[in-house]
Formats: C-alpha cells, sequence, structure tokens
C-alpha cells in the first residue's frame, strides 16, 4: 500500500497554492478591491503623520481627532492640486469659444501643403465641423452634457462607481487609520511563531524600502513641478505656474498626471499664440522633461533609493497595468519594491543552500 506523502513535503505545495488561490482572487476582484486598496496605499503612507500628530498634541488627544487631522490636511492638498485646473478652465473656455473656429482654419491652411508634398491631394472642408463646434459651445452646458454622458456611458455604473470611490475611500482610509496597529497585529497572527524572526526582518526592510521609495517620489514631484512652471513659463505661457505645478504633481500617477498635463498646455499654447509655437512649446518642454524624469530623475531618486533598474521600473508599470489597471499603476513601485526584496532574499538563501556550489571547489567535471 502507497504511504500518504508527509505534511513536511506537501508544505511547500501548500503554500504555494494559498499564494495563487489569493492572486487569482485579487485579480477577480480587482474592481471591487481597488477603493480599499487605495485606501490602504494611503493609510501606510500617512500613518506615520498620524503618530507625529498624537505625540505633538499629547497622550490626551484621541486616536480619531489625530486621524481625522491627517486625512482631512491629505484630502485638502488633493483638492488644492484638482483647483489648479480652475483658472485654466475659466481662461481657456472663452479663448476656445471665441477662436477654435480661426484655429481650425489655420489647421486646414497648414495640413494642405504638407498633405500635397506626400502626394496626397486632400481637401478639408471643415465648414460643418465648425458650425457644429459653434452650436455646441455656445449652448447650455445642460445641452450638451446629457448627450455626451449618454454617448460615453458614463452614467449608471461608472458614474456609481465614481461616488463609490469618492465615498468609501475617505471612510477606509479613516478606519484603518484608527485601527492600524490593530489590523497589523491581526496580520501578524497569520504568521508561525517560528517563522517571525525572519518575517520581521522582511517586513522591516521593506518598510525602509518603501520609505526611500516614498521620498525620492516627493522630490520628483516637486522637481518637475519647478521645471514644467520654469520652462513654460519661457515660452511666455500666461497659465504657466498653474499647469506645470499640475503636471509635476500629478506624475505620481504615472502616464496620467503627464500626459493630461500636456494636452493643457497644448491646448492653452492654440488659443494663446497659435500652433506653431505651441507645437513647438510643448515638444521641447514636455519632451525635456519626459526625458529627465525617466532617465535622470526616476532612475536616481526612486529606482536607485529602492534597487530598481529603469527598465525594471518601465516594466513593472506595463504589467501591473495590464493586471489590475488604474490601481496597478499606482502600486507597480511600491509592490516591486516588497518583490525586489523577496527575490533578494530567494538569492541569498539559494547561495548559502548546497544547490549553489562553486564551480572551483565543486567536483570536476569530464
Amino acid at each position: 500500500m502507497q504511504k500518504p506523502l508527509s505534511l513536511s513535503i506537501n508544505r511547500p505545495v501548500l503554500w504555494l497554492g494559498v499564494v495563487l488561490l489569493v492572486a487569482v482572487l485579487f485579480w477577480l476582484l480587482a474592481p471591487v478591491l481597488a477603493p480599499f486598496v487605495i485606501a490602504a496605499v494611503l493609510a501606510y503612507v500617512l500613518h506615520p503623520l498620524v503618530v507625529r500628530t498624537e505625540r505633538l498634541f499629547g497622550q490626551g488627544v484621541p486616536r480619531a481627532l489625530a486621524v481625522v487631522l491627517v486625512e482631512t490636511a491629505a484630502l485638502l492638498l488633493l483638492t488644492g492640486l484638482l483647483l489648479l485646473l480652475v483658472p485654466v478652465i475659466l481662461r481657456e473656455w472663452p479663448l476656445l469659444q471665441q477662436q477654435l473656429p480661426a484655429l481650425l482654419d489655420r489647421i486646414d491652411s497648414a495640413l494642405r501643403p504638407w498633405l500635397a508634398q506626400m502626394g496626397l491631394n486632400v481637401s478639408l472642408d471643415l465648414s460643418d465641423l465648425k458650425a457644429h463646434l459653434r452650436q455646441w459651445l455656445s449652448a447650455n452646458r445642460e445641452d450638451w452634457i446629457a448627450p455626451l454622458l449618454a454617448s460615453l456611458k458614463v452614467g449608471g455604473n461608472a458614474l456609481l462607481s465614481l461616488v463609490g470611490y469618492a465615498v468609501l475611500v475617505p471612510v477606509a482610509l479613516f478606519f484603518m487609520l484608527n485601527d492600524w496597529e490593530r489590523l497589523v497585529d491581526m496580520s501578524l497572527q497569520w504568521v508561525p511563531p517560528r517563522w517571525r524572526p525572519g518575517f520581521d526582518d522582511f517586513m522591516s526592510e521593506c518598510d525602509r524600502v518603501l520609505g526611500e521609495y516614498l521620498r525620492g517620489q516627493v522630490m520628483v514631484m516637486l522637481a518637475l513641478a519647478v521645471f514644467y512652471s520654469a520652462g513654460l513659463a519661457l515660452f511666455g505661457l500666461e497659465l504657466a505656474l498653474p499647469i506645470g505645478v499640475f503636471t509635476g504633481l500629478a506624475v505620481f500617477v504615472p502616464y496620467l498626471g503627464f500626459g493630461l498635463g500636456l494636452l493643457l498646455a497644448l491646448l492653452a499654447g492654440l488659443l494663446e499664440s497659435g500652433p506653431g509655437q505651441a507645437l513647438l512649446m510643448v515638444a521641447v518642454v514636455y519632451g525635456l522633461g519626459q526625458l529627465l524624469e525617466s532617465f535622470v530623475l526616476t532612475p536616481r531618486l526612486v529606482g536607485e533609493r529602492i534597487g530598481l533598474h529603469p527598465l525594471a521600473v518601465i516594466l513593472a508599470l506595463m504589467a501591473f497595468g495590464q493586471l489590475f489597471g488604474f490601481v496597478g499603476v499606482l502600486v507597480a513601485l511600491p509592490a516591486s519594491a516588497v518583490l525586489l526584496v523577496a527575490l533578494r532574499r530567494l538569492r541569498q538563501q539559494y547561495m548559502h543552500s548546497s544547490l549553489y556550489e562553486d564551480p572551483g571547489t565543486g567536483p570536476d567535471v569530464p
């Protein structure tokens, strides 16, 4: 009769199965877990501020009050970032109403010779488009918001999801910050006691690496805010400061923040100075800014701090974005930093195991 495999033999397979099951569940429930993941990331970032606030005001201050103060300050900072768009919209919308038809004419006159040089005899009749745009821009907002929402299908589930994020994230963040130590202790109870020394050492290294990542990311954001504001101002853009600061601070959302800032600068440039200078301004400022961020700031201030090669940074952003969408892009670099620490530990264990032998001291191979 065949003997059953012992638990010691099956234990690695059991743990691998548990990890795979959790990963599959996380992938399937990613849309539902997204607000809680965002709240958990924010709680990890803001928890040290809650502790410092408690120490600043003394033991008499309730924990909930410190959490409310820190969370309110964080929400005000996020609101302030979004309010940077208000002067851009208030100034550019009337200009867009006045200049868009003439701008289309200039684009048409600029494209025809270029297309003719390529052997394409294309006549761009923009009269109908300009008529529709005049009607759309001059109409009441109530007249075009409803069909726009219907055509883009942002009503219904998408709108409810947006409202759900706006409500769930602050609520979940409050409870996580208020019960952070208890949640950490509950998580540690799942770790076997004989694994606790190694697990605590691993988590300590992860915490150090993530702290380096956050400090490096803040330095990148501030540097890019100064660069974009100064670069746009050198080209004479009147809204250089709000657009530049928004672009620099919004890079914490990879690609999305940069792309939105580029579109705002391009629109402002088209309305203030015309297509030629606007395209030159965007190409120079945002091209140099992307090179500066990708090859200097992020690799040196973030990648080197957490030990990630620039190619690994790009791969992590693309992979996590493909697997988990927008939330995956947000957590790509922190999660990659934790995976890097785990891979370092596995490599050290492998190099000190019997599986790894020095060819100089091993048996001769015929």
